[in-house]
This record gives C-alpha cells, structure tokens and sequence, in this order.
C-alpha cells in the first residue's frame, strides 16, 4: 500500500470509496504524523478522537452501500478560527484560552456533513493579524522547508494560515481550511509550496468564524494541488442565511468543471505590479507563468490597475477599523480570559483583561482602528480609504472587459527567517502587497507554486478572476500547475 500521508484529497477520496483502504487507515496514518511533528508547533489542539470518529462513520457507510460524501474518508486541519462545538477555539489569542464553543460554523459543519474528520485546531497569527505566524499566543508556527545552502535557520510558514500550510506542506494533513482578509490563504501557500484559493466574499459563510475584519474576511481551502482545492471548496461553500453577506448561489461543479486547455482566453498582465527592486526569482517565475499560460493556449495582454498603490495603505486602515469595532467584544464578561485586580471597577477590568489578553499586533492594529475611527479622522482615513477601495474595485472591472483572468506574483519574496521583519510591521505588511488588491474588490484569487528560488524556497503564482468566476480561476490554475509540474517536498527534519 502507498504510504498515505502522501496522498491528497481526491486519492484518499477516491481510494476509501474503491475500497484501496479504509479511512480508519488513512486517519491513524495521519494521526501519528501530527503526533510526530511537535517542533513544527503546527497545532494548537490535536483531536485525534475526532478523526478517527468521522473515519468509522464514512467505513459504516461504505460498508452498508449507502452514498459517501465529497471528502468521505479525509481528515482534515480546522484553523482555530472556525468555531468547532466541544472543542477549543481560541483565534491564537490568550484572551481566548480555554474556550469552548456550544456551536459548530457552518463551514466546519459543511465539511463534516461531506464525510471530513478533524485532525485538531491550527495555529495562526493571533486574531488572523500577521504575515509570519510570529504573532500567536501559542508560540510561532515553523515552516517545515529549509534553506538549500545547509543552513538551519527557521523560516516563516506565511501568515496568517500558517498553522494550515506548514501541516500540508509537511504531510500532516491532506488539506486544511484557511481564512484570507488581505492573503491569509495565498501567502502562507506560497510559501510553503501548496496551493491556496480565496474564493468569491461570500461563497463562503463567516457564520461561526471568530471576525477579523468582517468585509474582507472569507474562508477557503488549502490542498496540495488545484484539483483537490476545488473538491474541498464544493463541500465548504453555500447560502448561509445565519450570514447577511452569503451569496444565495448555488455551489457549482467545480472539481467536474476543470480544464486547463485555455485557448481562447485572455491573461492579463498588471503593469503596476511590475516594481523597482523586486526579488529577481519572483520576476523570473512570474516570467514562466506567461510563458506556461501562451503554451496552454492563452492570449496575453498587459493591463493596468492604476489604483494598486494605494491598496495597501487602504487596507490598514479598512481592516483594523473593522477589527477595532470587531474585538470589543472581548471584554472579560462574557467568555474567555477574566482579569480582575482586587478592588476593581468595570472599566478596570476591561482594561486589565484587554491588556493581559491581546497581543502586540492585535493592540497596534485596534489603536489604529479605534484612532481612524474618531471623530475628527473618521472622514479624513476611513471615509477616503473606503473611497479608495471602490476605486480599486472599478480598476477590476475594466480590466476584466480587457481579460478573463490575471497572472501574478502572489508574493514580493520567498519566505525569510523568522523574527527577521518582526520589530518592523512596515517591512512584514508589505509582505501583502500583491494579494490585498483582490481581497478588496473581493474577488476569488488563488496561489499555486511556481518552482524553487535560488535558495531551494518555494514561490507562488496568484491567479485572480472576475467575481463568482471561481471555475475561471481553477482552470487557470490548473494549466499553470501542470506545465510547472512542482513536486518539491521539504526534507524532514522535525
């Protein structure tokens, strides 16, 4: 029998179904790596019990002939930002150590209903605010990839899905769910070699998903290859009416709609995101993704979003005004952490408790909020950058007059060594330069690796597409992937 832990989502699928093996099997295999892989800090909570509880039910299943589900048989990573009933969900935040949701969301429910199980909760960037997983109260995520040059310094798995891309990239898992407000997805998914898509705001419900920054915020999978990101898609995404910003859409066909052939569509090539003094291994992939797309048949035409400069000042200032009126919930009263200094009033204990509670990152980025917000700057930051983003969005919808779907970095660099840029919030936000655009206008975008740099890192191409134009954007995807034929695997060291 193949070794499990290297097969995907639609082999586990599809090998359960034929009856290849059992998804009992596939579970314990799975389990044992989680188990093995503590230096990786990929998991905040293992629920081992869980995995192998949904493996029983899709093998009785299968046994009485009764019809399985999308991801029968597939254990699967939660990011601990998806609410999970019975089961810690703390958003890497102190503030919310020891909570224990009474409700599932209705993603994670999706998923179960499709035949998932849950290998356990994923670590991430406190509160969804990082690029580097650095920012978690649960200890920094490892990147399982080194250097080629025989050095051991410890990269950064991209955030903040980092928890969820360092487990796919490493085996621990065959796929995981993640969350991208500004490139939450397709960041740590080029970082660590695996393949990311953000689909459409609103094809994914938030119901249950501990906010970040509630207009941006959009749940997705993250898989080793494109196929397998369409599959988990189908089974996460539909009309949630518990959600006021859910597309009442039906789910289509995804995985059956594939096709890489592109004859007759039109990539679009963003001037502006063509910048002095970009990483000259970046460049060169985004150079043999033209090249790969014109082999796939496709047309190339150089377009311009005139307003891409401006995205990301935009940006941080949306989502931590957004965060600020978000996070005020969290207050010491109701659920979660409580700090309560003896002789204490109401207000003391908000402070003590936001104080004890919230990280650094999440503190800077309230204070912002909170301070775009005021009266007298409300107008002056907020109201102009909410200006700024309709612009952007209109610089989309000319482009796509002019294409159906366009190629780009999906990030400035290959992933660095973790605490490089953590003193200089300016340097880690700009990790996000090319994927907070998108998540503006709120269209889908998708990441898919590229190849290796020059130090043996990986690198991602993004794909992003027309709203509601998901299939667009997987087959695109799926032409880039075969002609790049990415097989690279970090070597284990952990």
């Amino acid at each position: 029998m193949a070794n499990l832990t290297e097969l995907g989502v639609a082999a586990i699928r599809e090998g359960v179904a034929g009856g290849e093996f059992s998804a009992r099997e596939v579970a314990e295999a799975f389990n044992a790596n989680v188990a093995a892989a503590g230096e990786l800090n990929a998991f905040i909570v293992t629920t081992p019990e869980k995995a192998l509880e949904a493996a029983d039910a899709v093998d009785a299943d299968r046994a009485a002939g009764k019809p399985l589900g999308k991801m029968a048989g597939v254990p699967i990573g939660m990011k601990d930002l998806f609410a999970t009933h019975g089961v810690q969900t703390t958003a890497a935040s102190h503030i919310l150590e020891g909570f224990k949701p009474e409700y599932e969301s209705t993603v994670s429910a999706n998923l179960w209903k499709a035949g998932a199980g849950m290998l356990g909760k994923l670590n991430l960037d406190q509160f969804a605010m990082g690029s580097s997983n650095e920012t978690s109260y649960f200890g920094n995520v490892v990147s399982p990839w080194r250097r080629n040059d025989g050095g051991n310094a410890a990269l950064a798995p991209g955030g903040s899905s980092g928890g969820s891309s360092a487990a796919v990239a490493a085996r621990l898992a065959p796929a995981a769910t993640g969350t991208d407000t500004g490139g939450s997805i397709r960041q740590p998914a080029a970082f660590t070699g695996i393949t990311g898509i953000k689909p459409t705001y609103g094809r994914c419900s938030r119901w249950g998903v501990v906010a970040f920054a509630s207009s941006l915020d959009q749940a997705g999978p993250m898989a080793h290859d494109v196929r397998d990101c369409a599959i988990m898609l189908e089974a996460m995404a539909g009309f949630d009416p518990k959600d006021a910003t859910s597309l009442d859409m039906p789910v289509p066909e995804w995985e059956a709609g594939l096709n890489a052939d592109m004859n007759g569509k039109r990539v679009g090539i963003p001037r502006e995101y063509r910048m002095d003094g970009m990483d000259q291994d970046v460049v060169k992939s985004w150079e043999d993704g033209i090249a790969w797309m014109k082999d796939a048949g496709a047309e190339i035409v150089e377009i311009s979003l005139p307003h891409t400069k401006y995205a990301l000042p935009a940006y941080y200032i949306i989502a931590p005004a957004e965060a600020s009126s978000n996070l005020a919930r969290y207050d010491g009263v109701r659920y979660g952490l409580r700090d309560l200094p003896d002789g204490a009033g109401l207000q003391d204990m908000y402070a003590a408790t936001r104080a004890e509670g919230f990280g650094d990152e999440v503190k800077r980025r309230i204070l912002i909020g909170t301070y775009v917000l005021s009266a007298g700057f409300y107008d002056a930051y907020y109201t102009q950058a909410q200006k700024v983003r309709t612009l952007i969005s209109h610089d989309f919808k000319n482009a796509f007059t002019e294409c159906d779907v366009i190629l780009a970095p999906t990030t400035p660099t290959a992933s660095f060594p973790l605490g490089d840029k953590v003193d200089d919030p300016l340097a880690m936000y700009l990790n996000d330069v090319f994927s907070v655009p998108a998540s503006l206008a709120g269209l889908p975008a998708m990441s898919v690796p590229a190849g290796l740099n020059g130090d043996g890192l990986p690198m991602g191409l993004q794909l992003i597409g027309n709203a509601f134009d998901e299939q667009g954007v997987l087959n695109a995807g799926l032409a880039l992937e075969q002609r790049a034929g990415f097989t690279a695997k970090p070597d284990k060291w952990w």
